[in-house]
């Protein structure tokens, strides 16, 4: 018996020195989980990263005190870590970006998941952020911030927040080939962006993008309001929704019914796609479009005689 109990106990002490590593946790690596990983899988690839010691003692833990539920996607882990640490960044809260979210939206949803002095903190970093942009922002990091999932762990403070969206969108908009000093149509790096903030809203389906980026760069050359509905919403804080006689005469630098050229600021969180629909706009001659049926197609026309008539094309297909 007394061999027995020696054995258990060196199990039970090798088992609570993988649960709790001695000497604290170490440099800090990424570890992504792919949709159907299985446990097995996740806990080999955190030995791998050397988050855990033993991919056993991990499995064995899952069994006895519970998996954590975990998500597709890029984790941040540090070496050496606890069972419990590990488990604490997978059930971490998630900030999901997602194309056409204002900052204000997002800030919403952060406080939401982590409260209102969390949240505070990250627009006031964000405006810090937005003052060493390279892209000479107005005040606002509105329309530069990344499309993706962010995990707040407790190492994530709001400033490291703002850094990892700032990242996320300058890499997102490298990708398509767009940097700081990129012009097109006599637009800078920046108006391209407030441009493709238009587009994600006007567009909103990928087939569409393409057309309305060269109707915004056809209005702009021709002069005078580029009369975007997307952007009275969202100078009246608005997600969608019809525009009446009435908002078209709200006073605001973003109704661009009123006032001639861009938005001082983009108006959402731009796809790669919105951004490569104003890199890479095809030539036509379209100063028009509109919705003309429940898929969201958007005919494109060059007279008003032709918009007109794709308007009551739209109205007899029930699309208002």
């Amino acid at each position: 018996m007394g061999g027995v109990a020696a054995v258990v106990v060196v199990i039970a002490t090798w088992f609570v020195l993988q649960v709790y590593p001695i000497g604290g946790p170490g440099r800090s690596v990424s570890v992504t989980v792919h949709a159907g990983d299985s446990m097995s899988t996740i806990a080999d690839e955190l030995h791998t990263a050397g988050v855990i010691a033993s991919p056993l003692a991990f499995r064995l833990d899952a069994v006895l005190f519970g998996a954590p539920t975990v998500y597709p996607g890029t984790y941040v882990f540090r070496q050496a870590s606890s069972f419990a640490a590990v488990k604490g960044v997978f059930a971490a809260p998630v900030i999901s970006v997602v194309p056409g979210l204002t900052l204000h939206e997002v800030a919403l949803q952060v406080a939401s998941r982590v409260g209102d002095s969390f949240a505070n903190r990250f627009v006031i970093d964000a405006e810090r952020a937005a003052a060493r942009s390279p892209y000479a922002p107005r005040g606002s990091l509105e329309g530069l911030i990344g499309v993706g999932q962010y995990r707040l762990t407790p190492q994530v403070t709001p400033r490291v927040l703002v850094e990892q969206m700032v990242t996320s969108f300058n890499a997102q908009a490298a990708s398509v080939g767009l940097s700081s000093s990129t012009t097109r149509a006599g637009l800078s790096a920046y108006q391209l962006v407030i441009a493709a903030s238009i587009v994600e809203k006007e567009g909103y389906y990928a087939r569409n993008m393409p057309k309305v980026a060269r109707v915004i760069f056809n209005r702009l050359a021709r002069g005078g309001p580029l009369q975007m509905d997307a952007t009275i919403l969202y100078a009246l804080g608005m997600d969608g929704g019809a525009v009446t006689h009435a908002m078209l005469r709200t006073r605001s630098p973003y109704n661009t019914y009123l006032t001639n050229g861009l938005t001082p600021t983009p108006i959402c969180t731009v796809s790669t796609t919105a951004l490569r629909a104003v890199l890479n706009a095809p030539p036509g001659p379209w100063l028009y479009f509109t919705v003309v049926d429940r898929s969201g197609n958007e005919a494109f026309s060059s007279t008003f005689a032709q918009q007109l008539a794709n308007e009551r094309l739209a109205a007899s297909r029930g699309v208002s």
